[in-house]
């Protein structure tokens, strides 16, 4: 291998008729007065006698094709390799050339490769084009990062790409981008294993309820499994997980209703006048009375209620609550009614999905735990809870921290890692979301206050602005719309030659563009230790199923055979007895005996009078 035709200060391009090259392998160009380079292989080519060398489409040019024939080659005859290569430090003037070209050694690459060791950071997988020095490697960084090729486990071929967590103090929040089938979900599977690996407590929003983290990947070998039980709990909003109703401040309540809808600034008001009044903490129950019975006094009208009081026609409770609805009238009537209906409704609307029902005590207890926190719901209903949470956590970590510095004392909370798949849908660009606000605040100087953020998405392009440029590490998967590649293109340092190939990325590769390491490298993501819970084949999840409904019908109808179609009222009304809840008539029974002969699990005989017999098989 050497180096042939012009050369740059950035760029090379090195021939071999012996070796193919391959994308992104690494590369020591022998040039003694530059102390010998390293360059990664960003594009190559190969020619042979059976396909004349052409550079029009090509990325060689004349003065390597003369200087190819300088040096020996034949271009008619041999077999010719190129590849273009790109320095991965500018040197100070241009390389030499016929300078030779070698593989460099692993000690030659690790200081580059290896940022962190293996038990401090996250190891995600391996960085590609480094197959050759797999052997020459430190024992500690052998066989840690299995890889998934044709649904096949297979063993680690390459340098492991190993994250180093702590550098995110300095370079903050990551981000994942990548389209339906790229491998962003798995990616991100594996990242939360490594975080759950050093104990990070992270709080995970799960529109797709999908990390569970319980089950064992299948296949995966014995020596690579972990129990994850302990290190990860799952709450579905609603349900495990909500809002305490009296811990809400007005404008956490305000922030909540807009989350369901957005509120005009008339509705704002209404909030604010009748949300914990004269200085008391106000329950669910008191706010809701306190609405509907301010409602109720706007309909009956001030003269309607004066009427009813004077004219001595009250009395008991009735009196009391007409006194109090003149007195609500009195404070609040220019409050408008529709902003009070409005009001109403999206507090209902929240307490149908049963966001009041809990608290988010164990949310902040597993965190404590440094567990990390699985939160599952809708989307609509994560993006409101979130609002919430989200605010109060950070609130928390903020105040810890601004007291610690003022040398003041404050209860513990700790540094903790926020991420979510769809995130375009709690920051969107363009337009408010309910979470957009904290997000963007958490971008900004969460650093400081050791919260970081990990957001996926396969629409980088509808993901606000502000939040995308915060991310100092983006891992870019397989990506298709010409739209979402320009906005990589323009958050990343990735090359022309590498944004061409985002469109034909395999599943589980990717290039990590990060300020930790300095330029973009390529990797493939490790096999995940855990499986999601929505992996079957929806097709074979089908045959599977009717295959258990057609079993389940033969065991209600093998003691009633044979069955003859000119009497199928007989075995119907028993069939019916036994069915949990359902009620067929003759002919959907005469369908499933059917498609139970056409199965081959009954038998179907015909007389020669065309009378049909279903028997069992024979």
């Amino acid at each position: 291998m050497q180096v042939v035709g012009l050369t740059t200060q950035q760029e090379v391009y090195v021939a071999s008729k012996e070796r193919k090259f391959r994308s992104n392998e690494i590369l020591k160009i022998l040039d003694s007065e530059l102390d010998n380079p390293l360059g990664e292989v960003i594009e190559t080519q190969s020619y042979n006698r059976f396909i004349p060398l052409s550079i029009e489409d090509s990325f060689v040019d004349k003065g390597v094709i003369e200087s190819l024939r300088s040096i020996g080659y034949n271009i008619d005859e041999d077999e010719i390799n190129i590849a273009k290569v790109r320095l991965l430090t500018e040197a100070i003037y241009p390389v030499k050339t016929g300078a030779a070209v070698e593989i460099p050694e692993f000690d030659e690459v690790k200081d580059l490769m290896i940022k962190e060791e293996p038990d401090q950071g996250l190891v995600l997988g391996i960085i590609r084009g480094t197959e050759e020095m797999t052997a020459e490697m430190d024992d500690k960084l052998q066989n840690i990062a299995p890889l998934l090729e044709d649904d096949e486990i297979t063993s680690q071929e390459g340098i492991p790409f190993n994250f180093k967590l702590r550098a995110m103090h300095q370079y903050p929040h990551i981000g994942i981008f990548g389209g339906s089938g790229s491998g962003k979900s798995f990616g991100m599977r594996v990242m939360l294993e490594e975080l759950m690996k050093l104990e990070v407590p992270t709080l995970v929003f799960d529109p797709h309820f999908e990390m569970d983290f319980s089950e064992d990947f299948a296949g995966l070998p014995e020596e690579y499994k972990v129990d994850f039980d302990d290190r990860f709990e799952i709450f579905q909003v609603g349900q495990d997980v909500g809002v305490n109703f009296e811990d809400l401040s007005t404008k956490d309540l305000t922030e909540l209703l807009s989350a369901a809808s957005d509120l005009s600034e008339s509705m704002s008001n209404v909030v604010e006048s009748l949300h914990n009044t004269k200085g008391k903490r106000d329950s669910l129950l008191t706010f809701k009375n306190r609405l509907h019975d301010l409602q109720e006094a706007m309909n009956e009208g001030k003269n309607k209620i004066q009427r009813r009081l004077r004219s001595g026609e009250l009395s008991g409770q009735n009196k009391e609550q007409y006194q109090d609805y003149l007195g609500l009238l009195e404070d609040y009537g220019s409050l408008h009614l529709s902003s009070i209906n409005g009001v109403i409704w999206r507090l209902n609307r929240l307490e149908r999905d049963g966001l009041f029902r809990q608290s988010i005590t164990d949310i902040e207890d597993a965190l404590k735990r440094r567990q990390s926190v699985v939160i599952q719901g809708t989307i609509r209903l994560l993006q409101v809870f979130s609002t919430y949470l989200l605010g109060n956590l950070y609130r928390q970590r903020r105040d810890y921290k601004d007291a610690d510095y003022r040398g003041e004392t404050a209860d513990y909370f700790p540094p903790f890692v926020i991420a979510t798949d769809e995130a375009h849908n709690f920051a969107p660009k363009g337009y408010e979301s309910p979470a957009k606000r904290i997000l963007k605040q958490i971008s900004q100087e969460g650093r400081k206050y050791g919260t970081f953020l990990i957001l996926a998405t396969q629409r980088p392009t509808l993901l606000e602005e502000t939040v995308t440029a915060q991310l100092n590490t983006k891992f870019v998967f397989r990506t298709v719309r010409a739209s979402d590649i320009e906005i990589i293109k323009q958050e990343t340092d990735l090359t022309a030659e590498e944004a061409k190939r985002l469109p034909y990325l395999r599943s589980g590769d990717a290039f990590m563009s990060s300020a930790i390491f300095g330029r973009t490298m390529p990797i493939r993501i490790r096999v995940a230790k855990t499986t999601s819970p929505h992996t079957e084949n929806p097709f074979d999840e089908l045959e599977a199923k009717t295959e258990a409904d057609q079993e389940e019908f033969y065991n209600l109808i093998a003691d009633q055979l044979p069955i003859h179609d000119s009497d199928l009222l007989t075995p119907l009304k028993e069939v019916n007895k036994r069915l949990d809840g359902g009620v067929l008539n003759v002919n959907s029974l005469q369908d499933r005996l059917e498609n139970l002969a056409a199965k081959g699990k009954i038998e179907k005989e015909e007389s020669v009078l065309g009378d049909v017999t279903y028997n069992l098989e024979k």
